[in-house]
């Protein structure tokens, strides 16, 4: 028991990391400030893109969607970072991460946003068009307020994933969270900075997990 404490609960290894946690959680939280409104304004514009009247353009939003669902996001973060620069490209850590989470998670998005808009009945478009509203009005406001709200649970489960795969992002050098745990580790040959990162992602989440339970029995029920 006692190693157990001395290894991975140290209270005074936990006092000289916690700095460098707080530092990491300041990145990972501006990550996540950039990388989740990102994700969701491209997923909704591949949505739309979905729905446009030429079909090469539904065929490539298709290609699109299926290829970064499937292609793992940790190679595309790799690729983007360590690759780019042999084509004279180098981009900085943080670009590089927050590109790589658009085309990844847009993806995701863009899928959630279009069952969501799938889900309004085709009478509320044609109800639009006799009351004179153009396409962009009628998306605006009939169908995309109704889809958001049809599709929030998925919303939020994404949104709890996207966070979750920010840590990916100390592959390249990125001062997130899991970084800096991982920093503090090396330095003081202990366990504790990673557990306690570990604690610090639980506490943060957690409430959105509540939120999105709370949510979903809310919905059963209502059926």
């Amino acid at each position: 028991m006692d190693s157990l404490l001395l290894n991975f609960f140290n209270a005074g290894i936990l006092q000289q990391a916690w700095p460098i946690l707080l530092k990491g959680l300041g990145m990972t939280v501006l990550l996540c400030v950039v990388v989740v409104p990102l994700g969701a304004a491209g997923g909704l514009a591949v949505a739309l893109a979905s729905r446009a009247p030429r079909r090469w353009m539904r065929w490539a939003v298709v290609a699109y969607v299926d290829f970064f669902r499937a292609f793992p996001p940790l190679m595309l973060l790799m690729f983007l970072a360590f690759g780019l620069p042999f084509l004279g490209l180098d981009l900085p850590a943080f670009v590089a991460v927050c590109l790589a989470f658009l085309l990844n998670t847009s993806s995701y998005y863009g899928e959630i946003f279009r069952a969501g808009i799938e889900s309004i009945p085709r009478g509320q478009t044609e109800a639009a068009k006799s009351l004179g509203l153009s396409p962009a009005q009628t998306m605006s406001r009939i169908l995309l307020p109704q889809a958001v709200k049809n599709v929030l649970p998925d919303l939020i489960g994404n949104t709890l994933e996207v966070v979750k795969l920010t840590s990916i992002a100390s592959v390249v050098a990125l001062p997130e969270l899991l970084y800096a745990a991982r920093q503090a580790q090396a330095v003081t040959y202990n366990a504790t900075p990673v557990i306690a990162a570990g604690i610090i992602y639980l506490i943060c989440l957690w409430p959105l997990v509540r939120l999105l339970s709370r949510y979903e029995h809310k919905q059963l029920a209502t059926r």
